[in-house]
């Protein structure tokens, strides 16, 4: 159900995070993470974006 899919994006997160930094397990981001605030025109711009999108990812939905 819905919690199913929300926590397959927040598993998915983690992981694509652990990736980043290089940490092979939950532990090891305490030490190799480093948190990096950005503002929304910021996040905006790392997004790609003019981009036609014919079919959304499965891994990448905003719920309804």
């Amino acid at each position: 159900g819905h919690v199913g899919e929300v926590m397959y994006q927040l598993v998915g997160g983690l992981k694509s995070a652990m990736g980043y930094t290089g940490s092979k397990t939950i532990a090891d981001m305490h030490t190799h993470a480093t948190f990096v605030r950005i503002t929304n025109a910021g996040m905006t711009e790392s997004h790609p974006h003019n981009i036609l999108i014919t079919d959304e990812a499965p891994n990448y939905r905003l719920f309804e």
